[in-house]
């Protein structure tokens, strides 16, 4: 069977993969991914933009001019520190320190005529370093927010086990996403706040769906079922996740648009920031809700004594089907008769002997003396002579 067969058959739910089964393969992957992500936000860190961390951003309508002309015209205006130039469609943003008025009018004059634009046509605007503190004071309290009543509503709808295990998910994604996020150097942004919301709504959407699928399912078990609560739990995945995998991919589809197309050949700067965020969260939030949350779900429950109980029970039947299927093929019927394969520890006084040239199914019996042998009696001489 070739491999575009087992998928074309496994996407349309013909097959099942063993997902649940193998958490150690998925612990690693997130693992190594978490790894990775980690040592970008310590490496590289997060390019937080100017609302966050106050500044002046001019935007310049130049559409001829170079980076490099842009960057050294605001340079020999008098600004010092950290200068930022990115393309806005036709416009140039350029980020710098916080400047007063003074010196934001100096700036102005000096692009408008380096550049030949209208200093007028040069738009600005300040950010003080207190708003920026602001804002991510109440990014972080929307996020602890946004947790708690995550925890409540799972604990409330289904049970604590699996709100743990969705919030596990959330935190796995946020911290891949932020790390991807470090490695590539964008600039974080409010658009990119919201594209982490979404990703948390996303992500406990899928969960959601696929920990629904799994309570249904697992809802009948009891100590006497026949498969475990990980063999249904795998079962429910399994239902779900072709829909999962559609959904996820018809909204990755418009988001990569965006984030290579629309960046790219439209230059849209803040839809960068927001579309980044959302490819990158909506394709680890499938993962984590299939091959991360669902795994660490059924860990949690395996341990409930009923589950516990359940596992045992099916084990010693299993046992107890091998040992009979065992003594089964040691006794088998031969010629009529039952032989036993194994040999015993002592041997017969008598055995059955059949002759090759014996019909079938009969059985000739050989005695064998195991006593000494009884000699015939010899009479006398004359007795002899008598005869």
């Amino acid at each position: 069977m070739t491999t575009r067969s087992v998928f074309s058959r496994f996407y349309r739910g013909e097959i099942s993969a063993d997902i649940v089964g193998r958490p150690k393969l998925w612990y690693s992957i997130s693992g190594l991914l978490l790894a990775f992500s980690i040592a970008g936000l310590i490496v590289q860190g997060l390019n937080f933009g100017v609302e966050f961390k106050g500044g002046s951003v001019f935007t310049i309508p130049a559409p001829s001019a170079s980076i490099e002309q842009v960057r050294a015209s605001v340079v020999d205006s008098g600004v010092h520190g950290e200068t930022k130039v990115q393309k806005a469609g036709d416009d140039w943003r350029v980020t710098t320190v916080s400047l007063t008025s003074a010196e934001v009018a100096k700036v102005k004059q000096g692009v408008s005529e380096d550049l030949d634009v209208s200093a007028n046509s040069i738009t600005t605007q300040v950010v003080g370093p207190t708003w920026g503190g602001e804002v991510s004071k109440k990014a972080w309290q929307a996020l602890l927010v946004f947790m708690v009543l995550i925890i409540l509503y799972l604990s409330v709808a289904f049970e604590w086990r699996m709100a743990v295990a969705a919030v596990v998910a959330l935190v796995h994604d946020l911290v891949i996403t932020a790390g991807i996020y470090a490695w590539s150097g964008f600039e974080v942004t409010p658009a990119t706040l919201l594209g982490f919301l979404t990703i948390l709504g996303y992500s406990l959407y899928d969960a959601v769906v696929v920990f629904d699928m799994i309570k249904e399912v697992t809802k009948p078990l009891s100590t006497t079922s026949k498969i475990t609560y990980s063999e249904a739990a795998n079962q429910a995945l399994s239902s779900t996740l072709v829909r999962s995998l559609n959904t996820s991919l018809v909204a990755i589809l418009p988001v990569a648009a965006i984030l290579f197309i629309g960046t790219t050949l439209f230059g849209a700067g803040t839809l960068k920031d927001l579309s980044l965020s959302l490819f990158v969260g909506m394709i680890v939030g499938t993962y984590s809700s299939i091959c991360v949350a669902t795994p660490l779900l059924v860990q949690l429950k395996e341990r409930e004594p009923k589950y516990r109980q359940l596992r045992e029970n099916i084990a010693r039947r299993e046992s107890s089907a091998k040992r009979q299927a065992k003594v089964a093929k040691a006794t088998r019927p031969v010629g009529g008769a039952t032989v036993d394969d194994e040999p015993d520890d002592e041997p017969d006084a008598a055995q059955d002997d059949v002759p090759s040239g014996a019909p079938a199914g009969v059985t000739v019996r050989k005695v064998v003396q195991t006593g000494p042998r009884q000699q015939p009696k010899r009479g006398t001489r004359q007795q002899r002579r008598g005869k």
